[in-house]
């Protein structure tokens, strides 16, 4: 069987001899590095040593049972993204609604059919190395972004500029749980991409707005958001740094792009019509341009402009 991960290391907890012999068998002819714990208590301390590249978890032991570990697991953000199979013969509902509270990525019902499990596994790592290469990506290009479990209403990872934003809209306070205002946006974003409907402003409040847009992850009730804020004065100071601008030459720009006149201009800068006509000439030398058309052309290409309603 091809393994997505050559050096993938398995950890198998379970209390039952039987069952940890023939999972690690199966496991290690398949190539895997194979960890084994009895108990809930002893795969905590082994993780502690090596995290492993996904858990295959008995849901029932004595002492901290399944459940247990996964929740200890799953509230520990270096331990958070490992995926967990579950071992059970428990298969009713309750149960298995239970395991996936818990923050399970999926279950096996008893007894073991040990190419299940494989195949299980091979899926599973692969989704989780295609998962961390995008979050690996999105750190790398600086971008805003975090990913949210949307049944445990959490952050479960976040880029530093996302975390930014989102402590900047919401109130650090806020986390790890994430707020109702939160919330009820991403039930009307993933309800807006289902039919195919614009996503909804995110959050707009003091002359800026914060966009989200989402993308549902090949992992249960995960969400990665990607988020941008708009505002005049990001605006103004991207022109600024784009075109040499002074920052009252950016103004004038933002509010022409606006369809504002020169007199217009003026009066929401609170200054003559003349000086703006001075700050035009000087936009126009800086651009290259003769004309207000010209100029409106070339700024609008470099520098992204929040769509008018």
């Amino acid at each position: 069987m091809k393994i997505p991960d050559k050096n993938a290391v398995v950890l198998v907890v379970d209390d039952t001899p039987e069952n940890l012999a023939l999972l690690h068998d199966a496991l290690d002819e398949a190539g895997y590095t194979v960890l084994v714990a009895t108990s809930g208590e002893s795969a905590l301390q082994s993780i502690e040593h090596r995290h492993p590249d996904i858990i295959l978890l008995d849901a029932l032991m004595p002492g901290m049972d399944g459940f247990q570990v996964a929740k200890y697991l799953k509230n520990d953000v270096s331990t958070q993204n490992i995926p967990i199979i579950f071992l059970t013969g428990l298969s009713d509902t309750e149960n298995v609604v239970n395991a996936f509270s818990h923050g399970v990525t999926d279950y096996v019902v008893k007894p073991i059919k040990p190419q299940e499990v494989l195949a299980r596994i091979a899926a599973h790592l692969q989704r989780a190395r295609h998962f961390n290469q995008a979050h690996g990506a999105l750190d790398r290009l600086d971008q805003a972004s975090l990913t949210v479990d949307k049944v445990q209403k959490s952050i479960i990872w976040a880029t530093p500029q996302g975390k930014e934003l989102f402590d900047k809209h919401f109130g650090a306070h806020a986390q790890p749980a994430l707020p109702n205002e939160f919330m009820q946006w991403l039930h009307r974003a993933l309800q807006a991409v289902e039919e195919g409907r614009d996503i909804p402003v995110l959050m707009e409040r003091d002359g800026s707005r914060l966009l989200g847009r989402i993308q549902v992850l090949d992992r249960e009730n995960e969400v990665l958001i990607l988020m941008r804020e708009e505002s005049q004065a990001l605006i103004v100071a991207s022109m600024q740094e784009k075109f040499n601008l002074t920052i009252k030459e950016a103004e004038v720009v933002y509010w022409m792009v606006h369809g504002k006149t020169n007199r217009q201009i003026g009066a929401i800068l609170d200054c003559s019509h003349r000086t703006v006509d001075k700050h035009v000439e000087h936009v126009f030398e800086k651009l290259g341009v003769e004309t207000r058309t010209a100029a409106i052309g070339i700024v609008m290409k470099k520098v992204k402009f929040p769509s008018q309603s």
